[in-house]
């Protein structure tokens, strides 16, 4: 089995008049979100035991910054790919954009993970599990990683795929 794994970036500054949103950094909190991703990315009884991973993260700063504090460099990582098109700061991104990228990005021999905002990743998560868990009825949290099971000899779909693990900080 191979496995899709599902990140909202960590907690960011908040917007401020000299800066787009796209150049949005995490604040402390956010740092100390990605700490704990890193030790659960490293831990092959944790998060790290869904990987290799291929990796898709929107190119915007915020999430860039949480795949390279939580997860670059780690077991869990692959490779990666910077996408544009899944950042949702221009126009609305939907579950089927994010799918897309992922399916030109998916190699069929290692597991997924994608980086990337709120409302996309609640969306993503919705379109691809049976039932959304309570916990994410009001919400995806902040550098909330959500694992999904895909089939080893299958590109990444529309599913339904199982819910297998979920990994959240305080």
């Amino acid at each position: 089995m191979r496995y899709l794994t599902i990140v909202r970036h960590a907690k960011a500054e908040r917007g401020a008049s000299d800066r787009s949103d796209f150049d949005r950094r995490l604040n402390e909190r956010g740092r100390r979100q990605c700490e704990v991703l890193r030790a659960w990315a490293k831990s092959k009884k944790e998060l790290g035991r869904y990987g290799p991973t291929t990796a898709l993260v929107s190119a915007a700063a915020r999430t860039r910054e949480t795949f390279e504090r939580a997860f670059d460099g780690t077991p869990f990582i692959a490779t990666r790919v910077f996408s544009e098109l899944i950042y949702n700061g221009v126009y609305e991104v939907s579950a089927e954009d994010v799918l897309m990228d992922l399916a030109a990005v998916d190699p069929v021999t290692t597991s997924l993970v994608v980086v990337g905002h709120s409302p996309t990743v609640l969306d993503l998560l919705w379109t691809l599990v049976d039932e959304l868990p309570r916990a994410l009825r009001e919400g995806y949290p902040l550098a909330g990683a959500y694992v999904l099971g895909l089939p080893d000899d299958q590109q990444v779909g529309r599913g339904p795929y199982p819910l297998v693990a979920s990994y959240v900080p305080d």
